[in-house]
């Protein structure tokens, strides 16, 4: 026999009770008064339809978008952002189009985050330049380049174009770098950091309040130090343990920092000016940066990270 916990008019009004709920958003102690019932007994019915199936809740994000491994990534290592697309829709070995999906996620990011009081930091490389196409709106801020660029490209507006074209879209004043990351010696660099433009950029760093930095793996294409070091330097550094390249700087797989002398030769934010930094989310662009990516996660310079699936589930 039927009890009247299921019978017709439970049913009808508990169906009222979770439509003014969680499609209304009417609070408990209003759908209290309107039933004439207790806000506890509310909750009890609620909490009822759930368990039965009576109601059936579904979270339906984009398919390119992994709720669980974001909401555990951001969990396991303490993070304000946490974003995991989902590369099983990528074409396999197609790292030109998960790039480009990647950049576009975190511009949609930075289209929800930044705000007419911040300073949008950005440092140079192609999944930022990925970023640069992907943006279509941003709150009108400041931009500022964080590091140079490759020493095997030649330095004009391309190579700064992600800057340029957040600080078009923002309506805001830029602060570009025209001037390789890496030097041959610090002389060179020394004289570099003096020029006006470049004074002008550096001068803002202490400014910035939300940054997109990237992650260099420890091999060919992988980092833009890397590929600008004599083959001898990179097997004495890998050696010393590299494994991972931040901003210039160089990490062994705990996030300490390696090979301090080579900063003097390198134009970029350093590790304690990104420190001060509020927000700054890490950009770890395919598998092959997966150990790049923990060891920089375990510096504890960011908060926020922007990933793809494989990625995730390896620093997971």
């Amino acid at each position: 026999m039927r009890t009247h916990h299921t019978g017709p008019e439970y049913l009808v009004q508990t169906a009222a009770m979770a439509r003014r709920f969680y499609l209304e958003g009417k609070s408990k102690m209003e759908i209290a008064d309107e039933f004439g019932i207790s806000r506890f007994k509310v909750a009890r019915t609620l909490e009822s339809a759930l368990r039965d199936g009576l109601i059936r809740l579904e979270i339906q994000l984009p398919a390119e978008l992994d709720a669980d491994l974001s909401d555990a990534l951001r969990t396991r290592y303490g993070l304000r952002h946490a974003i995991v697309i989902d590369a099983r829709q990528e074409v396999p070995d197609d790292t030109v189009q998960a790039t480009r999906r990647l950049g576009a996620v975190t511009a949609d990011l930075l289209a929800e985050i930044v705000t007419e009081d911040d300073v949008l930091g950005m440092v140079w490389g192609p999944e930022v330049e990925a970023v640069g196409l992907g943006l279509t709106t941003l709150a009108r801020c400041t931009v500022v380049q964080l590091c140079g660029v490759t020493p095997l490209r030649p330095v004009d507006v391309t190579a700064v174009e992600a800057v340029r074209r957040a600080a078009t879209i923002a309506r805001g004043a830029v602060y570009p770098i025209y001037a390789p990351l890496l030097l041959p010696d610090a002389t060179a660099a020394r004289m570099l950091r003096e020029q006006p433009g470049i004074v002008d950029a550096v001068r803002h760093f202490g400014a910035v309040t939300k940054a997109v930095v990237t992650v260099g793996g420890w091999g060919p294409g992988l980092s833009t130090v890397y590929d600008g070091l004599s083959e001898a330097e990179r097997e004495d550094y890998r050696r010393r343990g590299v494994c991972a390249e931040v901003a210039g700087r160089l990490l062994d797989a705990e996030g300490n920092t390696l090979v301090p002398e080579l900063a003097e030769r390198t134009i970029a934010i350093s590790f304690d000016e990104l420190r001060a930094v509020p927000d700054v989310i890490l950009m770890a662009d395919g598998i092959q940066r997966a150990t790049a990516a923990s060891a920089a996660l375990r510096t504890g310079l960011f908060n926020g990270v922007v990933t793809d699936a494989a990625v995730a589930r390896t620093l997971l």
